[in-house]
């Protein structure tokens, strides 16, 4: 029981891991038999791994593949839910203030004159 231990705090050393494990490409039970077999040798954990890891530009900036990804990952009929009930609770707000934007403009009655009769 110690090796599996061992196996936690090696996966919780490298993050990296878990990518290929939601991605599909490898399961937990592989990756905890290679580590079995060989230990933390790096020639083992090189492609899962890699040796040196491209750094970005500017701290906290995600690549275009991490934001192509998130992009892909939104749904946008959730988004359109949403938006929508946004301007339900909108419009019953600006109902209950009672300020339309709308000003109806209200012509003033004027009474025909009595000598009048049928736009003589």
């Amino acid at each position: 029981m110690a090796n599996i231990e061992d196996f936690k705090g090696f996966v919780k050393k490298n993050p990296k891991l878990i990518k290929y494990t939601k991605s599909g490409e490898m399961s937990w039970q592989k990756f905890y038999e290679l580590y079995d077999l060989y230990g933390e040798d790096e020639t083992t954990w090189k492609p899962y791994l890699g040796v040196a890891e491209v750094v970005a530009p500017v701290a906290g900036m995600a690549s275009l593949t991490d934001l192509m990804g998130l992009l892909k990952n939104i749904d946008l009929d959730s988004v359109q839910n949403g938006v929508s009930s946004i301007q339900r609770v909108l419009s019953v707000v600006q109902d209950l203030t009672g300020k339309d934007t709308k000003e109806e403009t209200k012509t003033e009655y004027k009474p025909r004159p009595l000598y009048k009769h049928f736009e003589d």
